[in-house]
């Protein structure tokens, strides 16, 4: 056996089981990678995306988590594909800073490092042109006379505060998967519970370094733990 890996998988309800994207899709490609490679997945990690442009640290707390655990086991970090870690050449430099190992399963045990970065170039690119493409034909519906995004106020208004719930709800599942993983290691007091989120930097809800008890029992009973 080669040793093991820490498992991370992200995905989106909007994108869920679309594009070999979903969580499953994710966990058989890993799996497959690790039989092949002669590999033990240690654990895994799921994230929830909580929004568009997700590409911080502070916002997504389970890669954080993730990577706080490969650094404890001393081994790389597999993902299925280089976007569900990002498609932003900043971000994927910023993994490299933590000096965790990153496999990519789809692309193979034994690309180099540089690599990743020229992958993440293209898909970077990539993701620019269909911007471009959506803007390009939304101003000529729009020449064309299409109207484009006619809605009453207190729909659009009711509709901004339903995103904000959801978006509220997956933060806290984000978070609530970090806590799992902390309790099921033997910390289960509440306050025990938040000075392991402070030490491992994860962040509160609203952005803060500083965790409390109260902040953690929040997000249990947010995420439906408890």
């Amino acid at each position: 056996m080669r040793g093991e890996i820490v498992s991370y998988i992200r995905v989106s309800t909007q994108k869920q089981g679309k594009s070999g994207l979903g969580l499953e899709a994710q966990r058989h490609r890993i799996t497959q990678f690790a039989e092949s490679e002669g590999h033990t997945i240690a654990t895994e990690f799921v994230e929830v995306e909580t929004g568009k442009g997700a590409d911080a640290l502070d916002r997504r707390p389970v890669l954080a988590a993730a990577l706080a655990e490969a650094r404890r086991r001393r081994c790389p970090v597999v993902v299925a594909k280089l976007d569900r870690l990002s498609r932003d050449v900043a971000f994927i430099a910023t993994l490299m800073v933590e000096r965790v190992p990153f496999i990519v399963a789809e692309l193979g045990a034994d690309v180099d490092p540089f690599m990743l970065h020229i992958y993440a170039a293209v898909a970077e690119k990539e993701r620019q042109l269909i911007s471009q493409r959506t803007r390009d034909g939304l101003a000529a519906a729009k020449a064309r006379g299409v109207r484009l995004g006619a809605k009453d106020w207190d729909v659009s208004l009711e509709n901004a505060r339903k995103s904000q719930t959801s978006h509220a709800k997956l933060k806290a599942k984000n978070i609530m998967a970090v806590i799992t993983q902390i309790q099921s290691s033997g910390v289960t007091s509440l306050a025990g519970t938040a000075r392991v989120l402070e030490a491992r930097g994860i962040r509160t809800p609203r952005g803060k370094l500083t965790w409390q008890a109260t902040q953690v029992r929040n997000i249990i009973q947010m995420a439906g733990g408890g």
